[in-house]
């Protein structure tokens, strides 16, 4: 039900940000299970990370964000407005200032270029500047790397977002759960997201739980 405090029928917004790192297919999947689960996905494609999609999947998306709005929305069944993108340069998106409606967000993958930005505070571009606002407010930050082996500089980095509030979470899937898909991997880490972000989903039982 809609009313003033709620204007759509969504459930409150989470950013999505897919950097240039290997694993596009992680923040793919994590779009469309947060779409299922009727939340507004503000989404975030860096350069880099259109280049690693094109690599790594058959997904033709356009650079355009309102071209890019209407290639997930088909993609993932998205209803209208929920699902909003945003360009490198857009210091209007309500993603960056502090003043914006707040947002969880999630970079996903996040490149170990963009982990090293955040540490410090870069602010280069908006998939930044939105790390640095939900930092300095607070919000949750969940960074998800995927990068083999981790350097030292990689690692102070981790540890530094760490003990700033930030979530660090590695592309590293587990086995327990038996997989036999790839998409068993992908859905292991996204559902390891959406618990972080307390939404609830039916990816994966809970370690305990009945399957």
């Amino acid at each position: 039900m809609m009313d003033d405090a709620h204007p759509t029928p969504w459930n409150e917004p989470v950013t999505v940000a897919i950097t240039g790192a290997s694993g596009a297919q992680y923040g793919l999947r994590l779009i469309e299970a947060l779409v299922a689960a009727d939340h507004v996905v503000w989404v975030m494609i860096s350069k880099a990370a259109h280049l690693v999609i094109a690599t790594e999947t058959a997904i033709e998306l356009p650079a355009r964000p309102e071209r890019l709005v209407e290639a997930l929305s088909g993609r993932t069944g998205a209803g209208a407005g929920q699902i909003r993108c945003f360009g490198r340069e857009d210091w209007m998106a309500p993603v960056a200032s502090g003043s914006g409606a707040p947002s969880a967000m999630v970079i996903c993958p996040c490149s170990t270029g963009t982990l090293s930005a955040v540490a410090t505070g870069a602010s280069n571009n908006l998939i930044e500047r939105a790390a640095d606002v939900a930092l300095k407010e607070r919000r949750k930050l969940i960074l998800v790397p995927r990068e083999t082996p981790f350097s030292a500089i990689h690692l102070e980095h981790m540890l530094a977002l760490t003990r700033m509030g930030a979530v660090i979470l590695p592309a590293a899937p587990g086995f327990y759960h038996q997989p036999t898909r790839i998409d068993d991997l992908i859905d292991f880490i996204v559902a390891r997201i959406l618990n972080q972000l307390g939404i609830t989903h039916r990816l994966m039982p809970r370690w305990g739980e009945d399957p």
